[in-house]
């Protein structure tokens, strides 16, 4: 894989990725789901560093992002948010699924299929712990989750066609 492209090829892989390629529509599939899947972890964020002083939620029994989101497990790791940590995570998930030409090496696509898979242990990891730490949810971790659980089908298709 080339680092750097020459005008010319670069404007041949922005075409290739634009194309209506399976390979590709997979592809997007995944960095969409990895959008959506950070997306939420922004409201907790600005939460998390005080720049809104309520998580909005629904108002439904068991539901308390600010317990949830407020614990120590939430600031514990690199003296960061966890859900900045989240968004970062999502962020290189999208640019393994934009990384390359349609047909790309297997390599790649089994970094990604890794990716993805450790992304879904640690989103169900969280999951329940919210429930058995805290026995309380966040909406918005809840959203991001889902997203994140949607992109399975989608690395197995990944490997498959490698």
């Amino acid at each position: 894989m080339k680092i750097q492209l020459d005008d010319d090829e670069a404007l041949a892989l922005g075409r290739a990725m634009r194309s209506n390629d399976a390979a590709m529509r997979n592809r997007r599939a995944i960095a969409t789901l990895a959008v959506a899947a950070a997306v939420p972890l922004g409201v907790v964020a600005l939460w998390q560093i005080g720049a809104i002083r309520k998580i909005p939620e629904p108002k439904l029994p068991h539901f308390d992002a600010a317990k949830v989101n407020g614990s120590a497990q939430g600031y514990d790791k690199l003296q960061t948010p966890d859900a900045i940590l989240g968004i970062g995570s999502m962020i290189a998930t999208m640019g393994l699924a934009a990384m390359g030409p349609p047909k790309r090496s297997s390599l790649l696509t089994q970094i990604l299929a890794a990716k993805i898979a450790m992304d879904v242990a640690t989103s169900a990891k969280l999951t329940v712990d919210q429930w058995t730490k805290y026995r309380a949810f966040c909406f918005w971790c809840l959203l991001s989750a889902t997203a994140t659980f949607a992109m399975l089908p989608f690395a197995w298709n990944e490997i498959r066609s490698s």
